[in-house]
């Protein structure tokens, strides 16, 4: 049985294993980050996020609980706010026997943090042939955007309900975004779609767009329509902590990028993907977020008996599928 701090430590290595970012890349960063560390005095030090050093993402955190408390039985949602916590709490006084709340989107520092993550998105943009000096560029404007926007949110308030009701609690973004993006990038480099709607038929195989497509929100095409030819696929819209720059787009037509699928996409970015002729797949925001925690939680070894759906998630096990 896995403690809180295993499992921490296990999804964090799951994150690495889907980044987009040669690993060199990640080492440096946390060798880095380290060597920030040290040369800091010690009052400053006092204020710094030790997790930095071995861990790369900075929304995935365990926000309260003792690390050593073993852990059978997780709630998992895509958003475990107060309410949630409450009906865990209640759940558990009835005898679930919850041992974590383990949300997808980030509270605490874990939020304060959520810019410090998209940096990622070079990486992912390179991958599909923008320069890299050109996203760098427009990410450091969109990263100041972000910082800002997250900075006077009541980041605390659903981890305080945590800690009074004594339920353990932690966050998984990029971690899980990293692997729905892996996953959904080594299926359309397979499988090759030739038109959007084959693009959005790809997605309608995999369980959680097909309960979401049940539930009125299937695969759409916002960009181009179901006969417009793909071209080159890229998942870039995926992972990175949040939506990227709007101003992608021209450089993204310049690479040869034919259609993006994203999870979702303000109404600025379609609107300059339309201008630029770049496709936009709208997958999903929910299932591609379920579509990472589920990947995450086979790679921990949680059937589905031992994960109770909350926040809009839905468990579909790939793992017990293989078994049968």
């Amino acid at each position: 049985m896995l403690t809180l701090q295993k499992l921490y430590e296990l999804a964090i290595d799951n994150g690495i294993k889907t980044d987009p970012r040669p690993k060199a890349d990640i080492k440096r960063l946390l060798s880095d980050e380290k060597k920030t560390y040290e040369k800091l005095s010690k009052k400053e030090k006092d204020f710094f996020d030790k997790d930095r050093i071995k861990n790369p993402y900075s929304d995935t955190r365990i926000l309260y609980g003792d690390s050593k408390k073993k852990v059978k039985k997780v709630a998992v949602g895509i958003d475990l706010e107060a309410d949630a916590l409450m009906l865990i709490n209640e759940l558990n006084r009835k005898g679930s026997k919850i041992d974590l709340a383990l949300s997808h989107h980030p509270e605490g520092i874990a939020l304060a943090r959520l810019a410090d993550v998209m940096n990622l998105q070079n990486e992912l943009y390179a991958k599909a042939g923008v320069p890299i000096n050109v996203i760098e560029k427009l990410m450091d404007k969109d990263i100041v955007r972000v910082q800002r926007s997250v900075h006077p949110i009541n980041h605390a308030k659903n981890v305080d309900v945590a800690r009074l009701l004594k339920i353990p609690y932690m966050c998984t973004h990029t971690v899980a975004d990293n692997m729905a993006y892996a996953f959904l990038q080594k299926l359309f480099d397979a499988k090759k779609p030739r038109t959007l709607g084959d693009v959005c038929d790809i997605l309608l195989e995999l369980p959680e767009y097909k309960d979401a497509a049940r539930q009125g929100v299937q695969p759409t095409t916002f960009v181009g329509s179901k006969k417009s030819r793909a071209g080159k696929v890229s998942v870039s819209g995926f992972t990175g902590g949040t939506s990227g720059s709007a101003e992608i787009y021209e450089s993204m037509k310049h690479a040869g990028v034919g259609t993006e699928v994203v999870m979702h996409i303000k109404p600025e970015s379609r609107k300059e993907a339309e201008k630029h002729h770049v496709n936009i797949v709208v997958a999903g925001h929910i299932a591609s977020d379920s579509l990472g925690m589920n990947l995450l939680l086979d790679a921990l070894g949680f059937g589905e008996r031992e994960v109770v759906e909350l926040g809009g998630f839905r468990r579909f096990s790939r793992k017990m599928k293989n078994k049968k």
